[in-house]
């Protein structure tokens, strides 16, 4: 069968066997979101690139520890959250600047380094203003609360998947949303006016 057209965990187990291009496959898949979860995460594109390699790095070498009892895309952002932990950690130790600061010195803005689409060319500084905002909200809620969030709405993940990944009840993750957006709401409060004027 193509290996394109099996699901994430038969490549799994067929790498497992030592077939490497199943491996390419789930690599091609999730290297743009695994990226994209470590770059929202940490706020620094060389950081998340070197974490990103490490997150694969892992993969391969604990691929036998992969039973088959969680879904594949469970278990690779389980490992991708686990080396942001790991780095936040190593980065206190050293007692450099926290991963997590909002902003970097000289760096480019929060709306210009969060991972997506370029702005269109036509669209409004109010536009422009809001995403900035809501980045610069969403960098600032509790980290329990952050991960939930983005897991949430930036990968699309269900809550039960969630709570695997991060280690916590489906109950308590369901608040930590519902707690993330209620400070989101509050915070961009200002825009509720503005958001009513839209077509």
């Amino acid at each position: 069968m193509n290996a394109a057209l099996r699901t994430d965990e038969e490549l799994m187990q067929s790498f497992q066997t030592g077939d490497a291009d199943a491996f390419r496959v789930l690599f091609e898949k999730y290297k743009t979101p695994i990226f994209a979860f470590l770059f929202r995460r940490c706020g620094n594109r060389d950081t998340a690139s070197d974490l990103a390699q490490d997150v694969f790095t892992r993969l391969v070498k604990s691929a036998d520890s992969f039973r088959h009892q969680s879904k594949f895309s469970t278990w690779i952002y389980t490992i991708a959250r686990n080396a942001v932990v790991d780095n936040a950690r190593k980065a206190r130790h050293r007692n450099h600047a926290s991963l997590e600061d909002s902003r970097e010195k000289d760096g480019p803005r929060l709306g210009d380094r969060l991972a997506g689409d370029s702005p269109e060319p036509d669209r409004s500084a109010m536009t422009r203003r809001l995403r900035e905002d809501l980045v610069e909200a969403i960098n600032t809620l509790p980290e329990d609360q952050r991960e939930v969030f983005l897991l949430r709405e930036y990968h699309g993940m269900p809550f039960q998947e969630i709570s695997e990944v991060v280690g916590a009840k489906i109950g308590t993750v369901k608040s930590r949303m519902r707690y993330a957006l209620e400070t989101l709401r509050r915070d961009l409060d200002s825009y509720e006016n503005y958001a009513r004027t839209l077509p």
